[in-house]
Parts: C-alpha cells; structure tokens; sequence
C-alpha cells in the first residue's frame, strides 16, 4: 500500500480554483475508528462555501494550512482500530461534520469514528450512497425540529433540491400535511413525493422548512405563531409574531443514517446522483453547481 493518499482541500480560499489536490501521509485508524476507502463524495452547496471563504469569514474555520473539502462519503473499510467489531472489506457510508477541519471526504480515504458510519444494503450503490449523509440527516434532523405535525400544514422551500425533497417524504411520516415550493418544471418530482405542489407561496403556513434559504422571506411566510426551521444555524432570522425560529446544525448520526440507507435502498427516500467525475474534476463541479438547476449531486470518485 501507498504511503500517502491524495485528498482535496482549500489553502486560500478563492472558489473552484483554489481546491487543490495533495498528497498526505497514511494514518492507521485509533480506537473506536475505522479507514475507509473512498468509492464516492458528494459535492454539496456547503462545499461551494467552505471553497469561496464563507464560513472562514464567518469565523467558522480556523485551520493555518488548509481545509479539508467533503462532507459525506461512501466506501469500502481498509482497516479497523481497537475496539471495532466491523469487518474489514465492509461497505459503508457517513458524515464528517463541523467546517473546522484539515479533511475531508474529497480524498482516496479518511479515518472516521465507526459510530458516524452506517453500512449500504446490499441493493444501494456506493455512489448512490454517497448523496445520503449530509442531505438525509440534515432533512431527518429538520423534521425533529418541527416536531409532530398531527395535520398541521408545512410549507418545504427548495422542495426539489436534494434536502428538500427528502424532508417531503419524511415529514408526511410525521403528520404534516407537506407542500413544496419549487419551481415549475419540479412539479413531477414533488408530486411524485405525495407532496402538494406550488410555485408561489401565501403567507399562513404553520411550519416552513427553508431549504431555500429564502431567511427572512421564508420567516414571513409563517403563520403567527408557528415555527421556521433555517439552514444557517449562525444566521438565523429575527423571531417576531411569535414564531419558533431553529436552525439546524447537522450531526453525524451512525445509527439514524443506517434507516436513511435502508429507507433509499427500498425507494421510500429518492437517490439522485446528476453525474460521476473523477476527484480532479473537482473544480468542473463545483462550477457546475454553482450555475444552479441541478437535480441530484455530483459524485466525486477517486
């Protein structure tokens, strides 16, 4: 095996130019960790921010010599520290949270706690795999925060990206009578969810679930009274009228991502992958999501 490994990460953060790929040494895995070897990294929004400085502006990342570029992954485990009973050549898939860090999920491998990692059913693909991480606990741990909906009404901004539209599906299962807000040509697809369906939204809802990131836009939506639940958990938008106003932060979570997996290799939970590229197309990517209109993710594959 090679000494070192090759993984993507941000010295000066600039956009897609500034990702660079380099080599770094090999690390065994420590106690309760596990090395995975990478199939598949999804390119999220997050990552277009962490690469333009962003969150380094924010105050969000302090790391002296560079950012490590991913957060989610799917893979095959190499090799187990002590105290890991999962066996070597298993498939699995996870999430590498938090902005501050010299890592990522851009990269031929990582080390990762076995408890934020979750095996893929036979039946997914790793690549497919790969897109359910960061968007599926973003959208499971939204759904927390709004709570029960007992037929209450809850407007789901962004209803057609890839946490939008599974917060449709997983906030039905909690009671809420769910509409997506998308844009016209989405119809298909958030109907196909059992979601209701609209391009323009009137104020009156009970819950809005601002995947958009519409912020203060989406706030005036709400019912007074009811509930936002924000994506930016350092810009929340200023409760009034008393509505509950929560951002989520999302976890790693080993356990609540094994149903995610299990939930898309049985197709209750849609898996959209937009296209595979090799990991130093990863700047092709980047650019490509930021043009905005893609449906599913771009999969990085070393």
């Amino acid at each position: 095996m090679s000494a070192t490994f090759r993984t993507a990460v941000v010295r000066v953060p600039g956009g897609p130019d500034s990702i660079e790929i380099i080599d770094v040494p090999v690390r065994e895995p420590g106690p309760g960790q596990i090395r995975v070897d990478i199939a598949g990294a999804a390119v999220n929004p997050v990552d277009l921010g962490v690469a333009a400085g962003f969150f380094h502006r924010m105050g969000l990342i302090n790391q002296p010599e560079h950012t490590g570029m991913g957060w989610d992954f799917a893979g095959v485990v190499s090799a187990a520290g002590p105290g890991v009973d999962l066996p070597v050549g298993s498939r699995v898939a996870g999430l590498v949270g938090g902005f501050d860090r010299d890592f990522g999920t851009y990269a031929e491998q990582l080390i990762v706690p076995v408890r934020d990692a979750a095996l893929v059913p036979d039946g997914l693909d790793l690549g497919e795999a790969a897109t359910v991480p960061l968007n599926g606990l973003t959208a499971a741990q939204i759904v927390d925060l709004l709570g029960d909906g007992a037929g209450r009404k809850l407007l789901v901004t962004g209803a057609a990206g890839a946490v939008g539209g599974h917060i449709l599906s997983l906030a039905q299962e909690r009671g809420w009578q769910v509409t997506g807000l998308a844009r016209a040509q989405d119809e298909a697809f958030v109907r196909g969810l059992g979601a209701g369906f609209t391009t323009e939204a009137a104020p009156g809802w009970d819950a809005v679930a601002d995947t958009a990131t519409l912020q203060e836009e989406g706030l005036a939506l709400v019912r007074d009274g009811g509930v936002f639940v924000g994506v930016r958990p350092n810009a929340d938008p200023a409760a009034e009228r008393g509505i509950t106003v929560r951002a989520v932060e999302v976890q790693a979570d080993g356990a609540r991502l094994a149903r995610l997996l299990d939930a898309t290799a049985s197709g209750r939970l849609p898996a959209r992958v937009h296209a595979f590229l090799p990991l130093d197309q990863v700047a092709v990517a980047h650019r490509a999501v930021a043009k905005g209109g893609v449906r599913g993710r771009y999969v990085l594959q070393p």
